[in-house]
């Protein structure tokens, strides 16, 4: 068996006994109430698919990083690394063409993760706590969970922020300026008719799509989703769930610096990348965060998942297949980065946004069958577009 899969599971399990009930969140997230699953007893490890709010020890923590500078230490040949970015729309579109609709899973865990894609004072019919869930468009408290692709377990994340305080005039002084800017604008792009606007960058073949649509079509809310690869936005309007009178797919580029939305500018409510950022050069993250970025109506949410530093993912890389720092190719020819908090910060805060929540997500998935344990690392991030100030 793999050496990063054959470590002691007796070992493994007596550290986390040891560490978790410490549950020292990065995000400051409190005990879940409903369904986390804490290992407390080594023995039943494999009673479950995964396990939640893993701490890691030092040991571990330099465990990992020896074996991300190990697999990182002989580099991919640097005269072939650039078509790994000219030429990542033809990978993905060629993975989509192989794997079609079956290889990822529907999320339907993201209402419980941002119930910030649902408008105010909308509910969630699926979920029993929707009440907790309510976000408005300028949340004074951030609520979330944390999960995986692969199973959800709710959790409530409630931290008090500090907000910017308006007067009355202020506020309404703001509004009036971007209903006249609104005014200026096209009223006849798709999806102008709705009060709530969302965008799905990178969607794929539809597996947040159709979750949300069938979430939001008795609401005023309208999704965008895009991607650029022509073969996926095909199946997603191939897809029998698709109905543009809620949603508009449409084939994008994001890293493209001159190409243009079917939307005007701070015009849409929420963006949501899952999974998405990762897949592009680390040069050029900071462009597409920052073009995005002004889509936002002021009040609006960038919600974000993706991998996090030493996710197993990173770990099980064989040399050769590393492009730069943290930043590998795989076999297919796809890209993927992994994030530190500190980085993820870093782009959001430098596009403008300011911070709701930025979790570090930690779990042990493991495959009850084949008997191994994997430490999963994820980055779940909420930004907002903060008003301006009034001049004095």
């Amino acid at each position: 068996m793999h050496k990063l899969q054959s470590f002691s599971v007796a070992k493994l399990a007596t550290d986390f006994l040891r560490l978790s009930m410490r549950l020292k969140s990065s995000g400051g997230r409190p005990s879940a109430p409903l369904g986390s699953r804490i290992l407390t007893n080594p023995d039943d490890i494999f009673k479950h698919n995964m396990w939640d709010h893993v701490q890691w020890t030092e040991k571990d923590e330099e465990n990992a990083r020896q074996k991300a500078e190990e697999n990182s230490s002989e580099q991919h040949p640097l005269k072939e690394q650039g078509k790994f970015d000219t030429e990542a729309c033809q990978y993905w579109d060629k993975f989509y063409e192989v794997h079609q609709d079956k290889f990822f899973k529907d999320r339907r865990w993201l209402f419980l993760e941002f119930p910030e894609l649902l408008p105010s004072g909308a509910e969630d019919p699926d979920s029993n706590m929707c009440q907790d869930h309510q976000q408005a468009t300028i949340p004074l408290h951030s609520a979330s969970s944390t999960d995986t692709e692969t199973r959800h377990n709710q959790h409530i994340d409630l931290h008090n922020r500090n907000t910017n305080t308006f007067h009355f005039q202020e506020f309404c002084q703001e509004a009036a300026q971007e209903t006249n800017e609104a005014a200026t604008q096209t009223s006849t792009f798709p999806g102008h008719h709705a009060s709530f606007r969302i965008l799905e960058v990178g969607c794929g073949v539809g597996n947040s799509v159709f979750p949300i649509v069938n979430k939001i079509k008795e609401t005023d809310s309208f999704l965008y989703c895009c991607d650029f690869s022509p073969r996926a936005i095909q199946l997603v309007k191939d897809h029998p769930d698709y109905d543009d009178s809620v949603c508009h797919a449409f084939v994008h580029d994001i890293c493209e610096e001159m190409a243009s939305f079917p939307f005007p500018a701070q015009s849409l409510d929420v963006i949501l990348a899952v999974f998405v950022l990762s897949s592009i050069h680390p040069e050029r993250m900071q462009g597409v965060v920052n073009r995005l970025s002004a889509y936002l109506k002021h009040g609006g949410i960038f919600l974000f998942r993706d991998y996090g530093r030493y996710d197993f993912s990173q770990l099980r890389f064989k040399k050769g297949r590393c492009l730069s720092e943290n930043f590998y190719t795989r076999g297919d020819g796809t890209c993927v980065y992994f994030f530190t908090k500190e980085e993820v910060h870093d782009l959001f805060s430098k596009a403008g946004l300011e911070e709701i929540q930025n979790l570090e997500d930690k779990r042990l998935q493991v495959n009850r069958g084949k008997k191994v344990v994997m430490r999963r690392v994820w980055m779940q991030s909420k930004y907002r577009k903060s008003y301006p100030h009034a001049s004095s």
